[in-house]
């Protein structure tokens, strides 16, 4: 194994190939942090939603659950990036005014945030579900309004409760950025890619990027592990302190 090959200037750029990768890891940290937000969202109203006592908004959130969670991820990536803009004018004209690379960045961090959304949307609906129906009735005999109860009730209970398997998608999504490079982003595993083909270094190249992904997956465990521990319930949370 020749780790100086990480040290080594990339003709015509000025740069090593560490700073290459690192470039890459930027995009898709990035990538992946913006996506967690519109997911993060995204699925806790469609999991709220599928909560509720209204048939009409359950069947839609619903829907959206199915839809994207059933449409494999790189399909999802080929029709934002090339059917989206053939039957959307505006996004056309965005993307011919646009750097390629700004559309390739919006597109990842949308299809990335819908797919993960919808696996979240799940994991908040199971969370609600899994609390005794007394908390919601308790919600409503003090006052509170439905969405209230939600508010101040429920959701913080449920987010307690789907702490680790909110941790497994965090994970999942960094991984799931590597998929963007069918579309061009030049993230991590674009950049690897890279290096592979233009040095032949295929050995050095790909156990650097999965020593990174590594890394980056343990650190994002290690954070929702903390934040799982400051959060426990007591008799809620296996591992919590009874």
């Amino acid at each position: 194994m020749k780790l100086s090959i990480f040290l080594e200037q990339i003709p015509d750029e000025g740069i090593a190939w560490w700073q290459n990768l690192a470039s890459g890891l930027g995009w898709t940290l990035s990538t992946a942090f913006l996506a967690w937000i519109i997911a993060f969202t995204l699925g806790s109203i469609v999991g709220v939603v599928r909560t509720t006592d209204r048939r009409w908004l359950v069947s839609i959130g619903n829907a959206y659950v199915e839809l994207f969670r059933n449409i494999p991820l790189i399909v999802q990536f080929f029709v934002w990036y090339f059917v989206v803009p053939n039957v959307i004018p505006a996004v056309k004209a965005w993307i011919i005014a646009a750097d390629p690379t700004e559309f390739q960045f919006a597109t990842s961090i949308v299809c990335l945030g819908l797919f993960t959304s919808a696996r979240i949307a799940e994991q908040v609906r199971s969370g609600i579900q899994s609390l005794s129906h007394g908390q919601r009735n308790a919600g409503y005999a003090i006052g509170l309004t439905q969405a209230q109860t939600y508010r101040y009730v429920l959701l913080p209970m449920a987010y307690r409760i789907i702490i680790p398997p909110l941790t497994s998608e965090v994970m999942n999504l960094i991984k799931n950025t590597a998929v963007a490079y069918s579309i061009g982003l030049v993230e991590l595993f674009f950049r690897t890619r890279e290096m592979a083909e233009m040095t032949f270094r295929y050995f050095e190249a790909f156990a650097a990027a999965t020593l990174i992904y590594m890394v980056i997956a343990f650190a994002a465990n290690r954070v929702m592990a903390v934040i799982e521990k400051r959060v426990a319930v007591p008799g809620y949370i296996t591992g919590g302190k009874q």
